[in-house]
C-alpha cells in the first residue's frame, strides 16, 4: 500500500470512528461502541473479501444501528429495516417512525422507505424478504425477546442468509431476557452444527456457517479497531469463539466523556 493509500485509509478510519462515537450518540438506542466496532470489522472484512450481499435488521427502534449500517455500507447497498414501529402505541407508531426518518435526514443518511418493512417479523415470509433484500450478508436480530420470537427470527435469518452471511443476536446473555439465551442455544442445536459462534461481547453473540468460522475468527483477531479489547478464547456449544472483554474502567471513561459533553473525544477510550 502506498503512502497516499495509507493516508486515505487513516482519514476514513477517523471519519467512521467519529460517526460511531459522536454522531450516533445523538440517536436513542442500545448498540454500544464495542459492538459498533465489531459491526465495522465484520462488514469491512466482507467487503474486502468480496463477500457481497445486503443487510437486514429486525428491531430498528430509532435507527442507531440502522444508520451505522448505512454509514459503513454506503448508498448502494440495500439495508432492510424490519420493525413494528409501535413504541408509541397511542399514535399508532407514527411518532417512532417519524423520528426514525428524521434521524436519517439529520445525519445525511435518508431512510430508504422502500426497504422498510412495518410489521411483525414472526409473520414475515422468507420469500418476501428475499425478494426485497436478495442474499443477506449481515442479519441483526433485536426484535421480540421471548422464545418464540427468537425461534421465528432465527429461522427467517437462516433461510435468507447468504452462505457467507452472519447473524448477530442481541441481548444473548442479558439476565432481563433469559429466553433469548435459550433461543440462541436452541437455534444452534437445531441447525445440527451448520452454524457456529465466532464472537461474543457483553451484549451480542455472532454466528456464521461453520464453513466460514475460521475466516471470521481470523477477521476478529486481525481487526485494528478491536485491538483495544482483551481477546479471550471461549467455547459455545462446540465452537471456539473470541470473547471481547471491555473493562469497566474503559466503559466509565467513555460514559463520563459522553455525559460531560465531550463525546467527540470518547473514542480515545477505545484506542
Amino acid at each position: 500500500m502506498s503512502s497516499a493509500e495509507i493516508s486515505k485509509s487513516l482519514r476514513a478510519d477517523t471519519v467512521i470512528r467519529k460517526f460511531i462515537f459522536h454522531d450516533l450518540q445523538a440517536i436513542d438506542g442500545y448498540i454500544d461502541p464495542p459492538d459498533a466496532l465489531v459491526f465495522l470489522a465484520i462488514l469491512e472484512h466482507q467487503a474486502a473479501s468480496g463477500l457481497g450481499g445486503s443487510v437486514a435488521e429486525i428491531g430498528v427502534y430509532y435507527g442507531r444501528s440502522y444508520f451505522l449500517f448505512r454509514r459503513i455500507c454506503g448508498d448502494e447497498e440495500r439495508i432492510v429495516a424490519i420493525d413494528l414501529f409501535d413504541v408509541d402505541e397511542h399514535t399508532g407508531g407514527s411518532e417512532q417512525y417519524a423520528r426514525f426518518v428524521e434521524n436519517g435526514r439529520r445525519l445525511g443518511l435518508p431512510v430508504r422507505e422502500d426497504l422498510v418493512i412495518k410489521g411483525d417479523s414472526t409473520l414475515l415470509d422468507p420469500h418476501a424478504l428475499a425478494a426485497k433484500a436478495g442474499p443477506i450478508r449481515f442479519f441483526s436480530i433485536d426484535g421480540g425477546h421471548m422464545l418464540h420470537h427468537v425461534a421465528s427470527d432465527s429461522a427467517l435469518a437462516a433461510e435468507t442468509l447468504a452462505d457467507h452471511g452472519i447473524i448477530a443476536f442481541d441481548d444473548t446473555f442479558n439476565p432481563t431476557w433469559p429466553e433469548v439465551t435459550v433461543g440462541v442455544g436452541d437455534f444452534l442445536r437445531e441447525q445440527r452444527g451448520e452454524f457456529a459462534v465466532f464472537c461474543i461481547t457483553k451484549y451480542k453473540t455472532y454466528v456464521c456457517r461453520r464453513a466460514f468460522h475460521a475466516d471470521y475468527c481470523a477477521a476478529i483477531a486481525a481487526s485494528a479497531d478491536l485491538s483495544a479489547f482483551e481477546h479471550v478464547e471461549t467455547e459455545f456449544l462446540g465452537s471456539k469463539a473470541t470473547r471481547l472483554e471491555n473493562p469497566m474502567r474503559r466503559r466509565l471513561v467513555h460514559q463520563l466523556l459522553v455525559r460531560s459533553g465531550m463525546g467527540i473525544f470518547s473514542e480515545r477510550a477505545y484506542r
